[in-house]
């Protein structure tokens, strides 16, 4: 049986869009695998809008190509719409419509029949959590309700694809967090571009990043790859009870050990141990302080935060400076 995971849903070639002289994206490359939820990310202006509305038929590329389910988003631009679900950052609702009302309008715009309206508005409305808001206007809704109105326009309709454009911004701590579960919860029915300039947002729900820098891709790979491929190294803090010098001299010895710091003194010590990138050394330190007879007290892997990711990848010089 064929794997459908690793078939792509979204692929994109070069993709190029100026506005004048001005390139909002420069040579984009990447591809979605099926049920995948990636991550975008970048600063602001970085081309995540451009990007999804490129993806999204909104408007045409200058040059390069993206397909959606293998069809091509200028040739086959009715194809594509099909099959996205897009929530823009700032939610096209009719604020003077019932939940109920505005997703039966939605469906009707979409082409669905009847019954299949009725059958989908009830689906999204339990999957969205919306069920005492029904028949609620849209306008007298919180902020993450209407986000939630939202997404439940973007995924009525079935569709393959979901693109969401910033999602939880503005919204409450509390909001956030469901909102958060929510995409996740549909990933692996539906594929999910998630564009974000919030940190948290991606190492929460994505598996997989896509960084983004004045257009152009910088990184694209799991974040916990990319800690090791910017620093070249890794980090494991331990803290064991022995004596100090020959730890020091027994940790150095281990294959691969790059360095070794004593970050804290007394009975206990604690070490920061820099190893090769990739190099998996938690059991060797454990075998070894067992065979030594020395107490191992705490061990972990320390990587670098997102956070530091994203700045070691968008801030240059001039913008350190």
């Amino acid at each position: 049986m064929q794997d459908t995971t690793s078939i792509p849903m979204i692929e994109v070639n070069n993709l190029t869009k100026y506005y004048g002289e001005y390139p909002a994206i420069e040579n984009l490359s990447f591809t979605v695998n099926k049920g995948e939820i990636l991550g975008f990310l970048g600063p602001n202006a970085a081309g995540k809008t451009t990007t999804m509305r490129v993806l999204t038929g909104f408007m045409p590329p200058t040059s390069g190509s993206a397909k959606i389910a293998g069809f091509d988003v200028v040739d086959q631009s009715l194809e594509v719409r099909r099959r996205i679900g897009y929530l823009p950052e700032t939610v096209p609702l009719y604020t003077e419509m019932s939940v109920t009302d505005y997703l039966d309008f939605m469906g009707q715009i979409r082409g669905m029949d009847k019954q299949w309206r009725r059958r989908r508005i009830d689906e999204v409305i339990g999957i969205c959590r919306l069920g005492e808001y029904r028949s609620s206007l849209i306008g007298k809704l919180s902020k993450g309700f209407r986000q939630r109105v939202g997404i439940a326009q973007a995924i009525l309709h079935e569709p393959e694809v979901l693109i969401l454009d910033e999602p939880t911004i503005g919204i409450d701590p509390i909001q956030v967090v469901e909102t958060r579960n929510l995409i996740k919860g549909l990933g692996g029915e539906h594929t999910i571009i998630l564009s974000t300039h919030i940190l948290p947002e991606v190492s929460m729900v994505c598996k997989r990043v896509i960084i983004i820098h004045e257009g152009q891709v910088v990184a694209v790979d799991k974040p916990e790859n990319l800690s090791g491929r910017l620093r070249g190294s890794e980090h494991i803090e331990v803290d064991i009870r022995g004596p100090a010098a020959q730890v020091m001299t027994a940790l150095r010895d281990i294959p691969g050990v790059q360095e070794v710091t004593r970050t804290d003194s007394g009975d206990v010590g604690s070490y920061d141990i820099e190893t090769a990138s990739g190099a998996d050394l938690g059991e060797h330190i454990s075998t070894l302080v067992h065979q030594r007879g020395w107490g191992l007290l705490r061990l972990q892997p320390i990587q670098m935060s997102l956070e530091e990711i994203f700045l070691s990848l968008t801030v240059t010089e001039s913008d350190s400076a």
